[in-house]
């Protein structure tokens, strides 16, 4: 939705009909400032969000060596318009409108508006001028190698960072405001010549479609635009690093900015990129191919130990060794509780105190999770209500959990891990099959903006597979995924293979 918080008036020649009618639509708000100079003129403009040095530099002092006499004289022969255009070319991002509910949006982005007794028009003038968060290092998605810069809260900020990382004039940025209430900036990236065109007019549409009083982050664009609302499993990527934007849109994905968030949407995406982090191209093959090994088998570790560990101690004893039996039943003997309710217990209290970890104040959030963690374990097995094992099993679950780089699909994961759980506790091993049956058929049912979830998998794609599960080398990923890039998807040419002077490459 790009609407405007108020109805499309004309501007009236009449300087104090313009100045009513700007004071009706912004009401009566002390940080409102109205500037009315002698000569007829006047300034409009919100204390905090425009800069009022610039204002002061740029427009009043250009605006006062204009005489009333001269002005009145302009106005008459039908020149005053161009005559302010040329005083105020000091001022960046100057433009002219013709209304009412323009000249409000532009007070309310932090600029400032010009209007004049005689013109039946207003310009705008950018002198954004509020308080803005300096480029920092990413907080949620760190790496070792790589750069060290992340979004901020301000769109024009991350545009830039993007624009740094892709100097091409085929990066395409398109802006609309959605929110009755707040007109947030929201925009949409993508190059031109490599995403899906009818990606692209898909996602507009659906971000014109919004309706809603307020966006606050982005999360407010992902729950309307996302193709399975019902499903826990993510189907829109969000990432605070240029680095990872920009290696998204030059494989054929398209970005949404959100103004007043550091976090910015990627579709469409498939299952495998969520498990993949922007190291692993800055790090060699090898070692980022074994990375990824451990964070797919870390996956599966969060989602299975704890109902594998329920099924085999209730269910399926002969599995086990017997000395592994007889030390798991000397742990159990004192335990009152059946192995689901004491998993139950273990994986509540976990969250407990995740959560408080969270929440808590910075300087106390660790120490309150670590020996919370520590104590309670400790105290819970002497106390005999759960066996030592069990806090294993939950304390490899949790780390196992924090290996996969996508937050979103680490909260999947939990709630997946609770629904393993009770199918272990009443079925058995036969239940944790039909449970991750289930969800492999509900992954393959996903789409993610039309694009199938687990492709390049499923469907079969070998080419893609390239940089899916494993990552080979950088001089044999030839082509950009299928599904995602369209139109170039050639990435480099042939024959990049380096080799020693003298040797021809490949031998």
């Amino acid at each position: 939705m790009t609407g405007s918080p108020a109805n499309e008036a004309p501007l009236s020649p009449a300087l104090a009909d313009n100045l009513d009618e700007l004071r009706r639509l912004l009401g009566d708000s002390d940080d409102v400032v109205v500037r009315q100079l002698d000569n007829g003129c006047a300034l409009v403009y919100i204390d905090g969000l425009a800069d009022s040095e610039t204002v002061s530099r740029e427009l009043i002092a250009p605006l006062l060596s204009l005489g009333k006499e001269e002005r009145e004289s302009l106005a008459r022969a039908g020149e005053l318009e161009a005559q302010l255009r040329s005083r105020l070319l000091a001022a960046g991002e100057l433009h002219c409108t013709d209304s009412s509910a323009a000249a409000v949006n532009a007070v309310l982005d932090g600029g400032t508006v010009i209007l004049a007794d005689g013109l039946g028009e207003a310009f705008t003038a950018g002198t954004p001028g509020w308080e803005r968060r300096a480029v920092e290092e990413p907080k949620t998605q760190t790496v070792v190698r790589g750069p060290k810069e992340s979004f901020t809260e301000t769109l024009r900020t991350n545009t830039s960072l993007l624009r740094r990382k892709i100097r091409s004039p085929k990066l395409r940025l398109q802006t609309l405001r959605i929110g009755r209430m707040t007109q947030t900036q929201v925009a949409l990236a993508y190059i031109d010549g490599i995403a899906d065109e009818g990606v692209v007019r898909e996602l507009k549409r659906r971000l014109e479609g919004i309706d809603t009083d307020s966006i606050l982050e982005s999360s407010y664009i992902e729950e309307f635009i996302e193709d399975s609302p019902y499903s826990p499993l993510p189907t829109l990527a969000n990432t605070e690093r240029p680095d990872a934007v920009a290696a998204g849109l030059l494989e054929g994905q398209v970005a949404v900015f959100v103004d007043g968030t550091p976090f910015v949407l990627l579709g469409p995406v498939t299952f495998f990129n969520f498990l993949q982090s922007s190291e692993d191209y800055y790090q060699r093959y090898d070692i980022a191919t074994f990375i990824r090994l451990i964070r797919y088998g870390s996956f599966v570790v969060s989602m299975l130990l704890p109902a594998l560990y329920i099924a085999i101690t209730t269910f399926h004893q002969e599995m086990l060794p017997t000395t592994l039996l007889i030390s798991l039943a000397a742990q159990r003997e004192g335990v009152p509780f059946p192995a689901f309710v004491e998993a139950m217990i273990m994986e509540v209290t976990f969250e407990v105190l995740r959560e408080a970890g969270i929440r808590m104040p910075r300087v106390v959030g660790p120490a309150i999770s670590i020996v919370g963690a520590l104590v309670l374990g400790q105290a819970a097995v002497q106390a005999g209500l759960v066996s030592a094992a069990m806090v294993i099993v939950v304390s490899f679950t949790a780390i196992s959990n924090f290996v996969i780089p996508a937050l979103n699909v680490t909260v999947a994961a939990r709630l997946v891990r609770f629904i393993l759980m009770i199918l272990a506790a009443t079925l058995g091993l036969f239940g944790i099959v039909a449970g991750f049956m289930t969800l492999l058929i509900h992954m393959a049912s996903l789409r993610s903006l039309g694009v199938p979830y687990l492709s390049p998998l499923a469907p079969l794609n070998l080419s893609s597979l390239k940089d899916a599960i494993v990552r080979m080398p950088w001089w044999t990923l030839k082509r950009r995924p299928q599904g995602l890039a369209h139109g170039n998807r050639r990435r480099q040419k042939d024959g990049m293979m380096p080799s020693p002077p003298g040797r021809k490459p490949g031998s």
